[in-house]
């Protein structure tokens, strides 16, 4: 019967022993950071200067295998996109198609084409959004998308 009961105590406190885990305790972040290529990224905004720009529906960007795709809004638009060290993309040698759409439009596809093509972008990502940083600090703020590119 005490062997009865020593494996009741065993079986009872085993599960309880191991919930307690032997893991350091972490910077309280919860998982690695969502990734910001292989992601179908809405555009949501572009900030300029301080001055906010409401994305036209439609625009969007997808980065996958060092390369970017997407629609300004109107347009669309292909660029190589390159990583660096400190976590910065770039992207470069963009070619876009040329339709044309009404001026608000095309003000807006100009921004963000600028913002994208500028130079090194920070990235951060917040649950299903990211936001891109110049090193001036402009910003483009975009939103994962189901819809994809390809």
């Amino acid at each position: 019967m005490d062997k009865q009961r020593l494996i009741l105590v065993v079986l009872t406190v085993l599960p309880l022993a191991a919930a307690c885990g032997t893991d350091k305790a972490g910077s309280g972040s919860v998982g690695a950071e969502k990734p910001v290529t292989g992601v179908h990224w809405s555009v949501d905004s572009v900030t300029v200067d301080g001055k906010a720009h409401k994305a036209p529906d439609g625009a969007n960007v997808e980065m996958k295998d060092g390369k970017a795709a997407g629609n300004y809004g109107c347009n669309h638009f292909n660029a190589k996109v390159t990583t660096a060290e400190d976590g910065t993309i770039r992207l470069s040698h963009a070619t876009t198609t040329r339709m044309a759409c009404e001026k608000p439009v095309m003000t807006f596809e100009q921004t963000l084409a600028d913002t994208l093509v500028g130079g090194a972008l920070k990235t951060a990502v917040t649950d299903d959004h990211l936001t891109l940083t110049t090193a001036s600090g402009d910003t483009v703020r975009l939103t994962e998308s189901a819809e994809s590119t390809s």
